[in-house]
């Protein structure tokens, strides 16, 4: 099985554990002060070494959260995952690093330099700060690949503990992959990392919040991160994965996909009449509803309420009980999830404005 970080794919999340070693998250929960909703609620359901970060979480004690962006296009509700699991890891006193992967969104995209700086301070710094993170704040360092001397650096010295075949096993390369392709994902390496050289303070413990699809980057900077050691003295990066959000219509929510998502930049009324067109976990009719109840678990209505609109376990327990036994119908369920979607994003765009003049300022 082969995971291609740059495709949009239906994800079997136990094969993947399974297959490429990664654990499950919920064996670790239980010594996790305060864990995030997110993590409570089976949404982050695999790592690599987060047993590493607990005790260092648990005390505030020094470690690095590493994830970038890649500036392709709009940013959508799904994306709003990551933005949440990094204000929890600010809160445990993290270094932030989030580099904005401009130079891979020109190999892989196609998209210009100047044009990724533009959609990433419109997008999604933007929406970062609108929804809660302060990217003014020391411990958080935001910066552009291609704009990143030290990071250059670090790729060049990267890319002598690699070759074509090894990049061609992870990622599925072939002789007529353009070289700029190839050298993104060792850029990437460089990214995760670039929090642990001498200038920003020496080896650390480093972890890298992603979805699944990423996993290739982060088995070959482990793998680059040992063959440095002698070099660099690097610690091999911690990671979680998430789940991907359900699109509207089944599958994965897509930037590229526009009937799949509920973009970041919709109107509140856009967004409420997005939710009120999703695909439910409802029987084919009413009276079949009452009598077997519906199928939360294969809903996108429910699944909004758990990623995103939905504070209290005990509530959401409760939605969950009263859909599966046929109480709580599909129709009233969707109602009270369009509104509160239109309250957020009520919320978001009165703060978009203020938000974008500061994302200016940040290069």
């Amino acid at each position: 099985m082969l995971i291609d970080p740059w495709a949009s794919s239906q994800v079997d999340y136990d094969k993947l554990v399974n297959q490429f070693g990664i654990k499950k998250f919920q064996d670790i929960i239980g010594k996790i002060n305060e864990p995030s909703r997110l993590m409570r609620r089976g949404v982050i359901f695999g790592h690599r070494d987060y047993d590493k970060i607990i005790p260092l979480a648990n005390q505030k004690k020094e470690f690095a959260v590493v994830t970038g962006m890649m500036p392709s296009g709009q940013m959508h509700i799904g994306h709003k995952m990551v933005l949440d699991q990094l204000k929890w890891y600010a809160d445990k006193g993290a270094t932030l690093s989030l580099p904005i992967a401009d130079m891979e969104s020109y190999a892989a995209r196609g998209i210009s330099l100047e044009k990724a700086k533009d959609i990433a301070i419109n997008e999604y710094l933007t929406n970062y700060i609108a929804l809660g993170l302060d990217l003014t704040n020391e411990k958080i360092n935001v910066y552009l690949q291609s704009q990143n001397n030290l990071l250059k650096d670090l790729t060049f010295k990267i890319s002598k503990r690699s070759n074509f075949n090894e990049m061609k096993a992870i990622y599925g390369f072939t002789q007529s992959t353009n070289l700029a392709h190839l050298y993104a994902p060792l850029t990437q390496v460089a990214d995760i990392l670039l929090p642990q050289i001498p200038e920003n303070g020496g080896p650390k413990q480093v972890v890298v919040p992603v979805g699944v699809d990423q996993d290739p980057h982060i088995r070959l900077t482990r793998d680059i991160a040992d063959k440095m050691n002698e070099e660099y003295k690097f610690k091999p990066p911690a990671s979680t994965y998430h789940r991907f959000l359900t699109g509207l219509t089944g599958g994965k929510m897509s930037s590229s996909k526009p009937k799949t998502a509920i973009y970041l930049n919709d109107t509140p009324k856009q967004a409420e009449k997005k939710v009120k067109t999703a695909k439910t976990g409802g029987r084919e009719s009413l009276q079949e509803q009452k009598e077997l109840g519906g199928k939360p678990d294969e809903c996108v209505i429910y699944e909004m309420l758990v990623y995103h609109l939905i504070d209290s376990d005990k509530e959401l327990n409760k939605i969950h009980e009263d859909c599966k036994n046929g109480t709580l119908l599909c129709g009233a369920c969707k109602a009270r999830t369009s509104q509160l979607m239109k309250e957020f994003f009520e919320d978001l765009h009165e703060k978009q404005p203020e938000a974008k003049e500061i994302a200016k300022t940040l290069f």
